[in-house]
Order: C-alpha cells, then sequence, then structure tokens
C-alpha cells in the first residue's frame, strides 16, 4: 500500500487525477477507484453526522458570542450586570422559543399524520363496504 501512502502524502488532486486517468484507461477500475475514494473518506464525503456538526457549531458561536460580551466590560459595573441579566435572559428565551417551536411542529405533525390515518381509515371502510349486486350472477341477454 506504498502507492495509497504516496497519493495520500500528495493529498486529493493526486487522487481525483488518478481516478480521472483510470476512468479514461479503463472505467471499472475508476470506478471501482471512486467507490474507495468515497467508502475510505478520502474525499471528505463523510456527512453522516451534519445535524451533530451543526448543533456544535451552534454550541461553540454561542460560547464564544458568551466570551466576546463578557470578558469585555464597560467600566460600570451596574451596567454590566444589568446587561448580563438581560443577555442571559434573553438566551433563555430564545431557549424556550426553540423548543415550543420543536413542541409545535410535532404537534402538527401528530395532527396531519391522524387526519392522514382517519382518511386512509374511511377509504377502507368505503371499500370493504360490500356492493348491492356482490353475490348476484349477471344476465345476460
Amino acid at each position: 500500500m506504498e502507492l495509497v501512502q504516496t497519493l495520500d502524502d500528495y493529498g486529493k488532486p493526486a487522487w481525483i487525477t488518478l481516478m480521472v486517468v483510470s476512468f479514461i484507461v479503463f472505467w471499472p477500475i475508476g470506478l471501482a477507484l471512486l467507490f474507495y475514494l468515497i467508502w475510505s473518506g478520502r474525499m471528505g464525503c463523510n456527512s453522516r453526522n451534519w445535524k451533530n456538526k451543526a448543533e456544535k457549531r451552534k454550541k461553540a458561536e454561542k460560547m464564544w458570542h458568551r466570551a466576546r460580551t463578557t470578558f469585555r466590560s464597560t467600566g460600570n459595573a451596574a451596567f454590566d450586570e444589568y446587561r448580563e441579566e438581560t443577555l442571559r435572559r434573553l438566551e433563555d428565551e430564545a431557549d424556550e422559543f426553540r423548543a415550543f417551536l420543536e413542541r409545535l411542529r410535532a404537534a402538527r405533525d401528530k395532527v396531519e399524520f391522524d387526519q392522514f390515518m382517519e382518511e386512509r381509515k374511511s377509504s377502507d371502510a368505503k371499500s370493504d363496504k360490500p356492493d348491492d349486486n356482490a353475490g348476484t350472477v349477471p344476465q345476460t341477454s
């Protein structure tokens, strides 16, 4: 696997060049190389945990925002205390609002699902009703 290590040392352009050349020479090798690059994560295609990454980024932004505002003083202790209390209250309200929105979305989804199930039950009940002509033999003239 000396070739893999050498290509890793050169980086993504070397892998991409090898893949393009292998597609030109013999396409199944290029396809196999493409699958290997995706599977191994060498192309940075690992987006399985994008939600966790987004949440971590939001937490980091929040932490940096707090750090910037907490350590910067105006020189007026009463105002700094008031500002910190107000910011803390606003952050709590924002968290409560996000939680409210999540509950609202969940409730809306539940209502839509319940409505779907009722429509499904009513359509099943209509299709399960026996026809008036069921069981009779059609008459031929």
